[in-house]
């Protein structure tokens, strides 16, 4: 009855399979062909960050190879200071949103509760809000409290909309791994903080590094909210604006590519461990 020359009606397994086996050659060529695209400005910022340009102004005519830029990464006034300024609120932003952000992924994926509604919805709405309206919200707030602009506001606002990415990402987490695993913690006699350190921490690792990176990302990357709130200070995206004007030194590019390659490394670290944990899983049973 279930084979192949059924009676009318009947489908095998193997025809069943089949249409999808067409069909898989073409989603990984469009992804190939999408991430190819979306790589090549990555490249050119590679390639032309060892240009040996004879203006000191990043320029596309290729004028030979040299490490010369990397060699003399301080040479512009500003900056490496707007690159450290923009990697110490990254770091930071970033941990104290994972900080943060654990507690309340796990109360809102875990428990019902009076104000889980609004919360979601402020989530949401942190995420979904353009980022002009974020940053001139949070300026008029910054203004009507009489708090004085500069590093810890722009601190505070990259909390704000880090928070949020962290939280989507680490509930995506906590819906695949359950709770069967926390539950039979309890049931051998360990108390909620243990099984959470033991068994529920270890778990949302890969969501926590995932979280973490996309809070660099979009802390270092961002412009428009940072260039309401930063007052006299200047990170890495504003100095690059302010020296377009003017003509970019090669440094950017560098200072770029060094982002770039940090953030790789550190994918790569967390798809390692992704990859492991189910193994060690396996073999702890």
């Amino acid at each position: 009855m279930t084979g192949s020359t059924g009676g009318p009606g009947l489908v095998s397994p193997a025809e069943m399979i089949e249409p999808r086996r067409r069909r898989r050659p073409i989603l990984p060529l469009i992804y190939w062909i999408v991430t190819g695209i979306t790589l090549v400005p990555i490249a050119f910022m590679v390639v032309y960050s060892f240009n040996n340009v004879p203006t000191g102004r990043i320029s596309f005519h290729w004028s030979g190879f040299t490490p010369y830029w990397y060699l003399n990464l301080g040479q512009v006034s500003g900056l490496t200071q707007a690159f450290l300024t923009s990697i110490e609120i990254a770091v930071l932003s970033a941990v104290i949103s994972i900080v943060l952000g654990v507690p309340l992924a796990l109360a809102l994926e875990r428990y019902r509760f009076l104000a889980r509604g609004p919360l979601n919805a402020t989530v949401y709405a942190d995420i979904a809000a353009p980022s002009i309206v974020v940053g001139a919200a949070s300026l008029s707030f910054f203004l009507s409290a009489n708090i004085s602009t500069g590093f810890v506001t722009i601190l505070l606002v990259h909390v704000a909309f880090n928070l949020a990415y962290v939280v989507v990402v680490l509930r995506a987490r906590l819906s695949g791994v359950g709770t069967a695993l926390e539950e039979a913690a309890g049931d051998l006699g360990a108390s909620p903080l243990v099984a959470f350190f033991t068994v529920t921490l270890p778990l949302l690792l890969p969501g926590i590094i995932a979280g973490g990176m996309l809070s660099l990302a979009m802390s270092i990357d961002d412009y428009v909210i940072t260039s309401f709130v930063a007052g006299p200070s200047v990170t890495f995206p504003l100095f690059v604006y302010g020296a377009a004007k003017v003509g970019l030194p090669p440094q950017v590019l560098c200072f770029g590519t060094i982002i770039f390659a940090v953030g790789l490394l550190v994918a790569l670290v967390n798809a390692l461990i992704t990859r492991r944990a189910p193994r060690a899983a396996v073999d702890d049973e």
